[in-house]
C-alpha cells in the first residue's frame, strides 16, 4: 500500500467476475500477457496471480513463442497487494512468500519476459517489474518506494530488485520514499528504456527477441538471472519472516489507517 495513486489495491467495494483479469494474445514470436483488474489497480490478488501463472506456463510450453510481453490496461502497471485479501494466506509468511514464489517463477522463467510500463508502479509491482528481464517505461510511469512511510520496509520485492538497481539510488528512495518519473527510473536500473513512444522503443527489443534462439536466449537468460536467483535462495525466508513481523507490527497499523483516512501518521514531523 502506497500514495493514492498507485498504492497496493483494494476491491473498492465491487470486484469484477465478468471476464479475465490477465489476457494473453499470441503473435509473432511473443505472447503478451495485459493485466486487466482496473478495479484495483491491477493489485496481485489470488485469482490474477493464478490466472498469470497459467498463462506462463501455457507460453512456457509453446514452441513459436520466444518471450513475453507483460503490460496493463489502466493508469496503473501494479499496485502490489490486493488488501481486499489480507489475511486469506495461511500463516502471517503466506503473503509474503506468495510474493516471493511469483517473483521468483518470472525470473527463473526460460524465455525473456519484458515489462511494457505506461503507468504507476508501486509496492509489489516493483518487485514485478524488477522480476522481468528488460523494461520499457513511458512518460506516464512512476515509481516510489513508500513502504518507510508506512511504518513498513520493500522487503521481499527486495529479492529481485537490490541486485540490480544502483545502490545509492536504492539508499534514497527506500528511505525517502519520493516519486520519481521513467528517466530517473532508467538511471538507477529499475527500468532499462525511458522513452516517449513506448511501443517504438519496444520494436528493436522485440525483433531481437524473436531473432534468439529458444536454447540460446534460455542460457543466456541463465547467465544474467543467476546472481538474482541465489539471492532467492539465500533470502527470501528471512525476508517474507521480516514483512510479516512489520505488517503485524503497531507502527504499520497507524500507518495503514492513515492511508485510508488520507492523513499523516503520527510519527510525521512538519
Amino acid at each position: 500500500m502506497t500514495d493514492t495513486d498507485g498504492g497496493a489495491g483494494t476491491d473498492g467495494g465491487g470486484g469484477r467476475d465478468d471476464g479475465p483479469l490477465v489476457r494473453s494474445a499470441a503473435g509473432r514470436g511473443v505472447t503478451t500477457l495485459t493485466l486487466d483488474s482496473p478495479h484495483n489497480r491491477n493489485a496481485l490478488s489470488a485469482r490474477l496471480v493464478g490466472e498469470l501463472y497459467a498463462h506462463l506456463e501455457a507460453a512456457g510450453h509453446d514452441p513459436d513463442t520466444r518471450a513475453v510481453l507483460l503490460t496493463h490496461t489502466g493508469t496503473t502497471f501494479c499496485a502490489g497487494a490486493d488488501l481486499s485479501e489480507a489475511g486469506a494466506a495461511a500463516g502471517p509468511t503466506g503473503a509474503p512468500l506468495g510474493l516471493a514464489r511469483l517473483l521468483r517463477t518470472v525470473v527463473a522463467f526460460p524465455k525473456p519476459v519484458v515489462a511494457r510500463v505506461t503507468g504507476h508502479v508501486r509496492a509489489g509491482g516493483a518487485g514485478l517489474l524488477g522480476a522481468c528481464d528488460i523494461a520499457v517505461a513511458g512518460p506516464g510511469a512512476t515509481f516510489a518506494f513508500t513502504e518507510a512511510r508506512l511504518g513498513l520496509a520493500p522487503a521481499v520485492i527486495s529479492l529481485p530488485l537490490l541486485p540490480r538497481l544502483d545502490a545509492r539510488a536504492a539508499g534514497r528512495y527506500y528511505l525517502t520514499g519520493e516519486r520519481f518519473g521513467a528517466a530517473e527510473a532508467a538511471r538507477i536500473g529499475l527500468v532499462t528504456i525511458a522513452a516517449e513512444d513506448v511501443d517504438a522503443a519496444l520494436e528493436p527489443v522485440l525483433d531481437g527477441l524473436r531473432r534468439g534462439s529458444p536454447q540460446g536466449l534460455a542460457e543466456s537468460k541463465r547467465l544474467v538471472t543467476a546472481e538474482v536467483l541465489r539471492v532467492f535462495d539465500r533470502d527470501t525466508d528471512s525476508l517474507a519472516e521480516l514483512s510479516a513481523r512489520l505488517f503485524a507490527s503497531g507502527e504499520a497499523r497507524e500507518g495503514m489507517s492513515a492511508f485510508l483516512e488520507r492523513r499523516d501518521p503520527r510519527w510525521v514531523h512538519h
